[in-house]
């Protein structure tokens, strides 16, 4: 079934099945050679020259650079991955080469379902390709399953890339493979169910014994598959000694491999992903995706098509049962007559409707929350009528966060008249459509009008030729899609070089959440230089991410080119480049350092990953001198004050000089910068107050977040905790009131002392809000689970699934600190002297 979920008509696709792929192929894509891009093909788009950066295969894994047994943990690392995918990737084959038999049987005999030339054209090579990849799972497994240091298998890779001619023959007849199996089914009921359901084995170790999956759709995996090993050949060069035997094999398999892939996408017939005017000409599709359109005052979100002369904006029109889907055409603007208007212009444009971020991160929660419950119930085999409801609640909750989540502009002005605006998440984005409508202007372009057949011409090849099929949202995702990673990412911005001449250089840092990507960090300024040092930390939140983006920006402090929207960034962007986190990869417990290449400047970078329990646990220090990881009633006794001096110093600060900062206790401060302050204050060092006043605002706010995240024991007890959960669940007011009075007393002193002195100046940091943007809400969610979150046991047995990052205690959590946030002003000595309170036990 289509599901209308209200937004401006548009259709929520791809509900018939998990993945809609590449229809009638009449978009034969282009196969992606760029080694770190996830392994699927892509569409044409990629010719920016500075998408994607594969980490130089030479030279990275060679020398004194790497320790060589790190490289060789993680070429077991990379190979057992290898291994576990291409265990699926047989089985898909499996799958598709039983019916085969069956239906060569019939061909013989008076009721035929199919004729052998049909069946010769729709299975055409796999059993050949089956059994080239079985011959090297055979010989793969049991070298990594008996692993040594010293095991080579470049041979097999060599062998395996020497066979790829079989997929040459598989690609040229891969169109007509997919439109006779389509006539097929539309001839035959009996072919129809057959190539609808077919099952797939689950891996040896999975719990699920099969899968359903249709022919069409496994019929595209060996084209996935071919870049697959590309991938791996990179990956493993990377992490092989350049004196390892099997270092000139892999080489060696890696060229024939790249030569292959070329040679492939020269032969794929480019009028493939076109469409001819009425007039004979050509016309091809450069780049479309779905982005979200700001129209008459309310978003709406549409697919957009960039062709190599025009920019077409469409919605998905409903379609009748068993019809078609079609394309309605809102706008086009011929390329010749569109302009990008500079902020002078832009300033007489709407203001931009933001939506708060706690109403984001509600959503957010509420998402996470189904998720949670579709794998309860999947996991004890629960009914499919409960698990679809589920994901229809879970589709209209991710589509309104897509719809509302955008805040940052993308201006688009017809120079003979109306303007657009859509909305992006991503400055990454932004500039990618921006580079590919740039690129094509540089072409002799004729300005022109569409007759009313001629634009119905172009709609119409909108939905066979693009080349993203779904909405980006978790319910038209496969199951065995990564999950991506939850929990923290560490990463050092290093350095930077490769600029021709000297300017003020930062960097910032994106990563996808929720199906969209989002800015989570930026380097300070480094003025006028070609290779800036910036040596900085960050901390990063991970929510189901999948890729890191990093972007190098020119500063500009030129007040005329100013913009008055407070979204939009002016400063020029020098670089932009994307990598994989591969969770393998990410997930050792060192950090891992890496190159990312983009228009001729290479950024140097290390990350780390910590996985989300890992980083909850509370560990008390070992040296009680300090006051990072001490009880609080220890630093208090020995400072002879009420509250700890770390809190009052950190927060004199932030109401000094960092209370109108957008975003402050949310915004991460550089990692560094907060470890050195942490040491001063473990170690009462006496120019902790000249080093405070110097120190970047967000690292003071980070510092004293660390603080109550260190403690051993949370703020408001490991013993109380239980009846704080209960306590905020209680529904009649005056009963709620009574128990969460009673527990605050119920705290030891210093614990209450230094609790009503954070509350109240939370409360005056969130009467900045119009500056600051941080609501009771907002800082609630910050410090809810660092001030409650149990030290051990209890926060354990909850963290077992990855979106329990907004779990129900979390969301608990919040509520507690909330409740106390929005409750008129508390004074420690009513409280104390107040005896109107019924009284219980706790």
């Amino acid at each position: 079934a289509d599901f209308n979920y209200g937004a401006d008509e548009y259709d929520a696709e791809g509900n018939e099945e998990p993945k809609a792929l590449p229809e009638g192929s009449e978009t034969m894509p282009y196969i992606d050679e760029s080694p770190t891009m996830s392994p699927q093909l892509s569409a044409r788009g990629q010719e920016s020259g500075d998408g994607v950066s594969p980490t130089p295969a030479d030279g990275l894994g060679t020398g004194g650079e790497r320790d060589a047994g790190k490289g060789l943990e993680m070429r077991k690392l990379v190979l057992s991955g290898f291994l576990a995918s291409e265990e699926i990737y047989i089985n898909q084959l499996e799958a598709l080469l039983l019916p085969m038999k069956p239906l060569k049987a019939t061909a013989t005999t008076s009721q035929p379902v199919l004729t052998l030339q049909q069946i010769e054209t729709i299975f055409y090579k796999i059993q050949d390709i089956y059994e080239i990849h079985k011959e090297f799972y055979d010989s793969l497994c049991p070298k990594v399953q008996q692993w040594d240091s010293n095991v080579t298998m470049g041979h097999l890779f060599q062998k395996l890339a020497s066979q790829l001619g079989v997929y040459k023959a598989f690609v040229d007849n891969y169109k007509i493979a997919l439109e006779t199996a389509e006539k097929c089914s539309q001839s035959n009921y009996q072919f129809q169910k057959i190539s609808e359901e077919l099952k797939v084995k689950g891996p040896k170790d999975s719990k699920e014994s099969h899968t359903s999956v249709t022919m069409e759709a496994l019929l595209y995996k060996p084209i996935d598959r071919v870049t697959r090993s590309t991938l791996v050949l990179h990956d493993l060069l990377k992490h092989t000694p350049a004196d390892h035997p099997d270092y000139p094999l892999l080489q060696d398999a890696l060229r024939i491999s790249q030569n292959f892939l070329s040679s492939i996408n020269e032969d794929i017939d480019p009028r493939r992903t076109a469409v001819t005017t009425p007039k004979g000409e050509t016309r091809q599709l450069v780049k479309d995706g779905f982005l979200v359109e700001l129209s008459e005052g309310s978003r709406k979100l549409r697919h957009v098509f960039l062709f190599t002369d025009v920019l077409l904006c469409a919605k998905l029109k409903k379609a009748a049962v068993g019809k078609h889907q079609q394309y309605d055409c809102k706008w086009y603007v011929p390329l010749a007559d569109l302009v990008f208007p500079s902020p002078e212009e832009s300033e007489h444009c709407p203001q931009v409707h933001v939506i708060p971020d706690h109403e984001l991160e509600d959503m957010k929660m509420k998402i996470s929350a189904i998720k949670s419950e579709v794998q309860k119930e999947k996991a004890n085999k629960g009914q499919s009528r409960a698990i679809e409801r589920l994901k229809k609640k879970m589709f209209e909750n991710e589509f309104w966060l897509l719809l509302n989540s955008p805040a940052i502009p993308f201006r688009i002005h017809n120079r003979n008249g109306k303007s657009y605006l859509f909305l992006l998440s991503s400055d990454y984005e932004r500039s990618e459509w921006r580079e590919a409508i740039q690129k094509l202007q540089k072409k002799d372009l004729q300005a022109f009008v569409l007759s009313s057949v001629e634009l119905q011409v172009l709609t119409g090849s909108c939905f066979k030729l693009r080349t993203v099929h779904n909405i980006p949202v978790t319910s038209n995702k496969d199951d065995d899609e990564s999950p991506g990673l939850y929990g923290f990412l560490h990463v050092i911005v290093h350095s930077a070089k490769g600029f021709k001449q000297s300017a003020n250089l930062y960097c910032t840092l994106e990563v996808d959440s929720f199906g969209y990507f989002v800015s989570k960090a930026k380097t300070r300024v480094f003025r006028d230089t070609t290779e800036p040092q910036w040596n900085e930390e960050f901390e990063i939140e991970l929510e189901g991410s999948q890729s890191l983006r990093i972007l190098c920006y020119e500063k500009c402090y030129d007040k005329t080119k100013l913009n008055k929207d407070n979204n939009e960034i002016v400063d020029k962007i020098m670089g932009k480049g994307q990598i994989q986190l591969d969770p393998q990869a990410v997930q050792t417990k060192n950090w891992h350092m890496d190159v990312i290449e983009m228009n001729g400047i290479k950024v140097e970078f290390s990350m780390k990953f910590t996985s989300r329990d890992m980083s909850l646990k509370r560990t008390p220090s070992k040296k009680q001198t300090g006051v990072f990881g001490v009880k609080i009633s220890v630093v208090t006794k020995r400072e002879r004050s009420k509250v700890p001096y770390i809190v009052r110093q950190c927060i004199e600060e932030v109401e000094k000089r960092g209370i109108e900062e957008v975003g402050i206790y949310r915004i991460s401060g550089v990692a560094t910068d907060i470890q050195a302050l942490k040491a001063v204050f473990d170690a009462n060092n006496k120019d902790i107050l000249v080093m405070l006043s110097d120190m970047d605002i967000n690292a003071i706010a980070g510092t004293l977040k660390l603080y109550f995240r260190e403690l051993p024991e949370p703020l408001l007890t490991d013993r109380l905790y239980p009846a704080f959960m209960e306590g905020i669940a209680l529904s009649d007011p005056a009963a709620k009131e009574n128990c969460m009075m009673h527990l605050l007393r119920s705290l030891p002193d210093p614990n209450l002392i230094t609790f009503l002195f954070l509350l109240e100046h939370l409360k005056r940091v969130a009467e900045k809000e119009p500056i600051n943007k941080m609501s009771l809400h907002n800082l609630a969610t910050v410090f809810g689970p660092t001030l409650l979150r149990p030290s051990e046991g209890e926060s354990k047995a909850h963290l077992t699934l990855a979106s329990d990052i907004w779990s129900h205690d979390v969301m608990a959590q919040v509520q507690v600190l909330l409740y106390y946030l929005q409750h008129p002003p508390i004074s420690f000595t009513e409280l104390k002297r107040n005896t109107l309170y019924f009284s219980t036990d706790v």
